[in-house]
């Protein structure tokens, strides 16, 4: 099938509120986006949860609930439940959306890095929200653990629920990592991955580095699907690439705030209608929800618990 997936990362752990008006916060926020987004071409949301009160990236299970299950009830898309979750949060905490419903996607980050945010505090002399400076800052002495014996058990409750990873590569390494697990028996073929480029820590987003990213997981793994997000100004001129070399494409507040050069993207579906309009003078077509589906061989939207 040749049609391109488009997923729409809504809210994420990362940005905070004092970084754009527009960045959804509350669960209804967060679920009018992402059907918005839906509409405008999205065939996956890739979600986290947030405190509806201060903003702050949160594990609550019935915070996820109410998003999944009024997704569902409003559209058909495939909803990724994140596992990487809010800097600082337990493995515990991380995965127990995933356990609680069962979702066909969620992402799993496939190893551990310097996960580096504290140079955006350059840009903000004063913060909505007494939360935000700290969380910030502390990731200058932060490591984002995602170790193998994390991997192999994430990986085994995502079996038991029929659940796909979709893991995250931050850098040429972790697909050393996945391509061990899957040696060891842990991971199945064919594996999605979200190449995610331009995070301090991670690998830079350039062109090239796209293409090693790619040939690496081609020698390593062989036969996987794949999708790229890249943080801030990079995100449009690598999704493009992506598209250009028969891969998927993410968008949304998650990954960049802007909609262009000093332009603030209202909402994630704004940035979903942009990719959309590059995929068409390409003459690639985004794949449906049921499309989607198909293409990573998706449980069904009937075998979930929300």
């Amino acid at each position: 099938m040749d049609k391109t997936i488009i997923t729409a990362a809504i809210t994420g752990g990362i940005h905070t509120p004092s970084m754009s008006p527009y960045l959804p916060i509350t669960p209804r926020q967060i679920i009018d986006d992402a059907v918005a987004a839906w509409r405008a071409g999205a065939a996956i949301v890739h979600i986290h949860a947030r405190d509806p009160e201060t903003g702050k990236p949160s594990s609550d299970t019935g915070l996820f609930g109410e998003i999944a299950s009024q997704i569902k009830k409003r559209s058909d898309l495939v909803v990724c439940i994140t596992t990487g979750g809010g800097l600082g949060q337990t493995t515990e905490e991380r995965v127990a959306a995933v356990k609680a419903y069962s979702p066909e996607l969620a992402s799993l980050n496939a190893g551990s890095l310097n996960f580096a945010l504290f140079h955006a505090l350059d840009a903000y002399k004063e913060f909505k929200q007494d939360w935000e400076k700290a969380y910030l800052s502390m990731t200058e002495d932060y490591i984002f653990p995602n170790t193998f014996k994390t991997l192999r058990e994430f990986n085994q409750h995502f079996s038991q629920e029929g659940t796909k990873p979709e893991f995250e590569v931050y850098d040429v390494g972790m697909i050393n990592n996945l391509a061990f697990l899957i040696d060891r028996g842990h991971v199945e073929k064919p594996v999605y991955i979200q190449f995610v480029m331009g995070i301090l820590g991670g690998i830079q987003a350039t062109m090239n580095n796209l293409q090693f990213l790619y040939n690496t997981a081609k020698d390593a793994i062989g036969d996987f699907q794949w999708s790229v997000c890249a943080a801030g100004k990079h995100q449009f001129k690598m999704c493009t690439a992506a598209l250009l070399m028969g891969g998927n494409a993410r968008v949304g507040l998650e990954d960049n705030l802007y909609l262009e050069k000093g332009v603030k993207a209202k909402s994630s579906a704004e940035q979903v209608e942009k990719i959309v309009r590059i995929a068409g003078e390409l003459g690639v077509e985004p794949a449906t929800s049921d499309e989607a589906r198909q293409i990573l061989n998706l449980k069904g939207l009937d075998k979930v618990r929300f």
